[in-house]
């Protein structure tokens, strides 16, 4: 009964903000020929990868080739590297769809960062402040926030080992480095097996943000807020970074269109989860 009125509780508050999902056309961020209007950053080499780190450069970690029969984005994540848009986005759905490659240096980590903003290596001296919609293989949709001054709220189950899982009927508690918690587990498993393409839908409206993996809603995070020093001030907007962190991956689209609020139908699909 509880869960039932969590979830009649999010759609309600979907109709208050939107009552028709956004019929906006895309506008391509990836063109499949250049990477005119995307910034590029290399960090530090993984541990053991030193060697390989020196060859890397940031045309052939971030570059362009054939898979499939179409262009996509190749990140080789030979080493720790951002490439992220020189756009601002507010109020968005954002679409991408990804694989893993074949070459894993370090392991199958990458991430799609959001409301990044700042100069490049405030994050792991490689990406700039930001909210991580992860795509490591295993833990694709989980939440993870970049840099201490960055907080936000999730309705959360706390396991054993202080691991916590979204659950929409659970409690809402804040996350963030003054409650000790930066990770917030998804709700569900929803990717696919390796070889196969992801779709990752993300949707930021306000101080909202939905993560939906292949058609399952599987977070929900509310009031994203920085906190410099005691100074709060609302998180909703920013550039859009991906990451090369430790293997092979390719994007074949990553598309953009603005919203008015977050479709009711993403809410509602919790209940069929």
């Amino acid at each position: 009964m509880k869960y039932t009125v969590m979830i009649m509780a999010y759609i309600l508050c979907a109709l208050l903000v939107s009552c028709t999902p956004s019929s906006t056309e895309w506008k391509p961020l990836f063109s499949g020929e250049n990477l005119d209007n995307w910034d590029k950053y290399l960090g530090p080499p993984f541990p053991g990868l030193e060697e390989r780190a020196k060859q890397a450069t940031p045309e052939n970690v971030f570059s362009i080739i054939e898979v499939d029969g179409e262009n996509v984005l190749r990140i080789s994540g030979e080493v720790h590297g951002s490439v992220a848009t020189k756009e601002t986005f507010e109020n968005y759905h954002l679409r991408l769809v990804f694989k893993w490659g074949d070459d894993v240096p370090h392991e199958r980590n990458s991430g799609l960062l959001y409301h990044s903003y700042g100069d490049f290596g405030a994050s792991y001296w490689t990406w700039m402040s930001s909210v991580e919609c992860q795509l490591m293989h295993d833990n694709l949709g989980d939440t993870y926030l970049m840099t201490d001054e960055i907080t936000c709220e999730a309705s959360v189950d706390e396991s054993e080992d202080r691991q916590y899982y979204y659950r929409p009927e659970a409690i809402k508690v804040p996350f963030g480095v003054y409650t000790n918690r930066r990770m917030i587990r998804k709700m569900q498993n929803a990717e696919r097996p390796l070889g196969q393409w992801n779709t990752v839908d993300l949707y930021c409206y306000g101080q909202t943000a939905v993560h939906v993996i292949n058609g399952k809603t599987v977070m929900v995070i509310e009031n994203i807020r920085t906190n410099k020093n005691g100074s709060i001030t609302p998180l909703t907007s920013g550039k859009i970074q991906l990451q090369s962190e430790g293997a092979e991956i390719y994007f074949k689209s990553i598309d953009i269109r603005p919203i008015t609020g977050i479709p009711i139908e993403v809410i509602s699909t919790i209940a069929s989860n």
